[in-house]
C-alpha cells in the first residue's frame, strides 16, 4: 500500500434496558439515530440547515455528516459532499429483538482524523442509550468500548460505570496490510459479501460483479477517503490498475439482491437502499490487489458504507 492510511475500530458492548426492536436491517436505526442524536449534541446553530451555516468549514457535525470539500480542495470539488469518515457496523446477527439484560456488540470505524473525535462518539451512543431506538424506542447502556487491532486482538479503553476514556488504543495503518495474513495464497479469489453492498458502474448501482467495477469502486473510496480525512493522496496508476483488473474472471457468483428501505427524516422521504449478498469467486493474478482489497474489509465499499454496508470478507482458499 502506498499510503499511510490511518483508521481504528471499536468494538460497542451494550445491554438493553427494554425491548429492542429492529427491523429486517440493524444499519438503518444505528446510523439514523446517531446522526440525529449526534447533531442535537454537538450543533451550536439550532435548527439551522448545515448549506447555510457560517459555521459549517469548523463544525465537527458537518465534518463527520455533511462532510464538505475544503474550498481549496485538489479532488471532488464539484461534490457537494466527501464520503464520510466513520462506517457503523450493526450486530451481525438475524435477532430483531433483544430483551432487558441482554447484551449484543456492534462495530465502529473511524478513518483519519476522525479518530480524534472518538469521545464524541462514545458520549452520542451513550445519549442514544437514554434516547431509545428502534420500533418502541427501546433503551440500552452503553456497557464496554474496545479498541480492535487487525487480528481483532481487543483492549478496553471505555466502561460504562467509571466512563474514563483510556488514550491508548489500536491505530491500523494501510502498510501493515502489504503482509498481512489472509491475502489468497494462488490466482483463486473468493469474496463473502456480508452487508448489501452497492457499487455503480457506468452511472448506474450494478447487481454484475465483475472484478474491475469492484477495483474501481474500491479504488476512488479509498483515495477520496485518504485525501480528505487521511491528508494523503493515492499515487497509483488507476487506468493500469483497471486494466489489469479486467484481465480478472469472474469464475463463480452466489449472488442475490437485497432491497431495503428507509425512511430519512432529513431529506423526508423514503429510501431504497438495496444491494448484492452472496458469494462470488474471482481467477487471475491478484497480488498487486490484495492490500487495497484488506484494506476495504475495515472500510467497506460501495454507497450506504455510514450504515454499515458494503461489508465483505476475503474468504481463505487453499492451495493449487
Amino acid at each position: 500500500m502506498p499510503i499511510s492510511f490511518r483508521l481504528a475500530r471499536f468494538r460497542f458492548t451494550v445491554c438493553a434496558k427494554d425491548h429492542i426492536r429492529f427491523p429486517a436491517y440493524k444499519g438503518a436505526v444505528f446510523r439514523g439515530g446517531f446522526g440525529y442524536a449526534f447533531k442535537k449534541i454537538v450543533c451550536v446553530v439550532k435548527g439551522k440547515p448545515c448549506d447555510n451555516c457560517m459555521l459549517k468549514q469548523k463544525c465537527i457535525y458537518a465534518y463527520i455528516f455533511e462532510t464538505p470539500p475544503p474550498e481549496d480542495a485538489g479532488m471532488l470539488r464539484l461534490y457537494p459532499k466527501v464520503p464520510h469518515p466513520f462506517v457503523i457496523e450493526p450486530p451481525a446477527d438475524e435477532k430483531l429483538l433483544y430483551t432487558p439484560g441482554e447484551s449484543f456488540p456492534f462495530n465502529l470505524i473511524l478513518i483519519g482524523k476522525a479518530i480524534e473525535y472518538l469521545p464524541y462518539f462514545i458520549y452520542t451512543f451513550t445519549e442514544l442509550g437514554r434516547q431509545g431506538i428502534g420500533k418502541g424506542r427501546g433503551k440500552y447502556d452503553l456497557t464496554l468500548v474496545e479498541g480492535t487491532g487487525i487480528n481483532d486482538e481487543s483492549v478496553p479503553i471505555y466502561n460504562g460505570q467509571d466512563q474514563i476514556l483510556a488514550n491508548q488504543f489500536p491505530v491500523i495503518d494501510s502498510r501493515q496490510l502489504q503482509h498481512h495474513n489472509g491475502s489468497s495464497d494462488n490466482d483463486t479469489l473468493h469474496i463473502s459479501l456480508k452487508t448489501p453492498v452497492r457499487l455503480r458502474f457506468n452511472g448506474h448501482i450494478t447487481d454484475i460483479l465483475e472484478f474491475h467495477v469492484l477495483v474501481r469502486n474500491l479504488l476512488r473510496r479509498i483515495s477520496s477517503l485518504s485525501y480528505f480525512h487521511c491528508e494523503e493522496r493515492l499515487e497509483v496508476d488507476f487506468k493500469g490498475l483497471i486494466e489489469k483488473a479486467s484481465t480478472i474472471r469472474q469464475t463463480h457468483s452466489d449472488l442475490h439482491w437485497y432491497d431495503w428501505n428507509r425512511y430519512s427524516t432529513r431529506q423526508e422521504q423514503w429510501m431504497s437502499l438495496g444491494g448484492v449478498l452472496g458469494t462470488v469467486t474471482y481467477e487471475g493474478n491478484n497480488s498487486e490487489f490484495i492490500p487495497f482489497l484488506k484494506l476495504g474489509e475495515f472500510i467497506h465499499i460501495g454507497k450506504g458504507t455510514s450504515f454499515g454496508l458494503g461489508r465483505y470478507e476475503i474468504m481463505k482458499s487453499s492451495n493449487k
